[in-house]
């Protein structure tokens, strides 16, 4: 007898995105213990390519998990794949825990990075895939919400840790990692597996039970379960006649998915907000502001995170996806533009480091006004961030692949994310020290060069079911800036079933056994629902 199961999207979400808050452990354990006396003696003061190889070591493992995920997903669905990652979170931290070195600690940080590139890419195909169209944005939000929960509280965690002294300070910051992943595998078995890997592995009668369960209290005849379970079968029967392999991401229209799910996620580290959260410690030092105060700003910075991404969750599914990431990218490159000019006009060259002890990757330090100026742009920055960029882009990345494609495309889409990630965090500490100020420019250009691909490739996927969206990408499509929130066949489709009902007095047109209730012969339904179905199909192919 198997565990229990909770069905109400919303505690599943909150469950399952622990995964998410696993990454944002990780982005705090470092950027509240790289600005601290402890860490920058222990470690000899890492700069330049070893502090940029240690902070991009995440996102290193996060390519290798988010490479893996797509067949382990599909193989053994999404729920197992997420546990299976958390595995791996367990042996890196404990390798972080008892470092002696650098090198330590960078093979640590890689195999978190391989659970959080299994998390990052699968919780968002998970919840896509139980959420409702009209609250799918708002279920994928809660991912970006744990994600920055877990950088707001590992981020004041070592915030408490760096008044420890000696290396307890950022062994114990690091040892409480393990707390979110042994919650995640507890938590996980209670759990419903997604209904559409039930459908695609063949496993229907389950998928549709599990469908009822979460949509309609376990009622399998409620015209919404049937009409979206049809809908499912349909385009599932369809995907199967497509291409195999990896030609299905790039024929019969399938790179234009390819191209909105990976550069969707690709313009969301390109923004370059994501420095400001791993780097912010050095911004802020820039900017003038040293020791807890520079901590305590920066801790600031991840609560208003976590306060207007939560605005997000009440509007995602009303606005759009769309004016969101175009409006958002110019918003944060009109930030960057600022902050950059500000410290090219008023910043003074300090070549042995700003700071005591010195930090060698903070070479320039604005004073006054200007400096007050830098840290209120560098929190609009981030503020325009988590109402846009930031949620969005996870949600966007989940909702454009086909149900044959979504694990592994949710994947391919993670990797370009990561990828950029783990450039980033490279060079972005040598890019403090040789190009200082014009690094927010190049981020300021990267913005406004997202806002024009978004306006030109992306349809608005808002209020539509999965198996609608197919459409908005197809070589007869509409044009993405002439698509707009809502517009979903379903509703029609429920009406359909109602009427159907009503009619013929059938209740379900779908599988094996499912009128048996209704004291219909299983063999016999099911022969009458496979005809139904497939003359659906043909009728929505015309």
């Amino acid at each position: 007898m198997g565990f229990p199961k909770i069905y109400n999207t919303y505690f599943v979400a909150m469950i399952a995105t622990v995964g998410g808050m696993l990454f944002g452990f990780d982005i705090s354990s470092m950027s509240a213990i790289v600005g601290t006396t402890q860490y920058i003696k222990y470690f000899d003061d890492p700069h330049g390519i070893i502090q940029g190889a240690i902070g991009s070591a995440l996102a290193a493992g996060s390519v290798v998990g988010s490479l893996m995920a797509g067949p382990i997903s599909d193989k053994w669905g999404r729920r197992d794949s997420i546990f299976f990652g958390c595995l791996w979170w367990l042996i890196g931290t404990a390798v972080q825990v008892s470092c002696n070195n650098y090198g330590q600690l960078i093979a640590g940080r890689i195999l978190n990075g391989v659970c959080v590139g299994i998390t990052s890419s699968q919780v968002p195909v998970y919840l896509a895939e139980i959420a409702k169209k009209d609250k799918r944005g708002s279920i994928i939000v809660i991912q970006q919400l744990a994600i920055e929960w877990g950088i707001f509280i590992m981020f004041f965690t070592g915030y408490g840790c760096s008044f420890i002294a000696g290396t307890a300070s950022f062994r114990t910051a690091w040892g409480i990692q393990f707390v979110p992943a042994v919650f995640l595998m507890c938590g996980l078995p209670f759990l419903p597996r997604s209904p559409r890997w039930l459908a695609k592995v063949g496993r229907e009668e389950e998928a549709i039970k599990t469908l009822a369960d979460i949509q309609a209290n376990g009622n399998i005849d409620d015209p919404s379960v049937v009409a979206e379970w049809e809908e499912i079968y349909t385009v599932l029967s369809a995907e199967r006649e497509s291409q195999r392999g990896w030609r299905k991401f790039i024929k019969k229209g399938m790179w234009r998915r390819t191209l909105a799910g990976m550069s969707v996620q690709a313009w969301q580290q390109m923004s370059g907000a994501n420095v400001m959260t791993y780097y912010v410690v050095y911004v802020f030092q820039m900017a003038g502001l040293e020791g807890n105060i520079n901590l305590v700003s920066s801790g600031v910075q991840y609560a208003l995170f976590i306060i207007f991404t939560t605005f997000v969750f009440f509007f995602i599914d009303k606005t759009g996806r769309r004016p969101l990431l175009i409006y958002g990218a110019i918003g944060m490159g009109v930030c960057q533009f600022v902050v950059g000019g500000l410290m090219g006009s008023y910043g003074i060259s300090v070549p042995g480091g700003v700071g005591n002890p010195p930090n060698s990757n903070v070479v320039i330090k604005v004073e006054g006004q200007p400096a007050h100026a830098i840290i209120a742009f560098c929190y609009l920055l981030i503020i325009i961030y988590a109402l846009t960029l930031a949620p969005v882009a996870w949600v966007y990345a989940a909702e454009v692949w086909s149900l044959e494609t979504r694990a592994t495309g949710m994947s391919l889409a993670a990797v370009a994310n990561w990828l950029f990630n783990f450039a980033l965090g490279l060079f972005t500490p040598p890019a403090f020290r040789n190009i200082t100020y014009k690094i927010f420019i190049i981020f300021g250009i990267l913005c406004f060069a997202a806002a024009v691909q978004a306006f030109f490739t992306y349809p608005e996927t808002c209020g539509k079911t999965l198996e609608e969206i197919e459409i908005l990408f197809s070589s007869d499509g509409p044009k993405p800036w002439k698509t707009k929130p809502g517009g979903s066949r379903l509703d029609a489709e429920i009406q359909r079933v109602i009427d159907r009902k009503t009619v013929d007095g059938d209740t379900y047109l779908h599988m094996p056994g499912a009128g048996n209730a209704a004291g219909v012969d299983g063999e016999e339904k099911a022969a009458h629902v496979t005809e139904h179905v497939e003359a659906n199909a043909a009728t929505k192919v015309e």
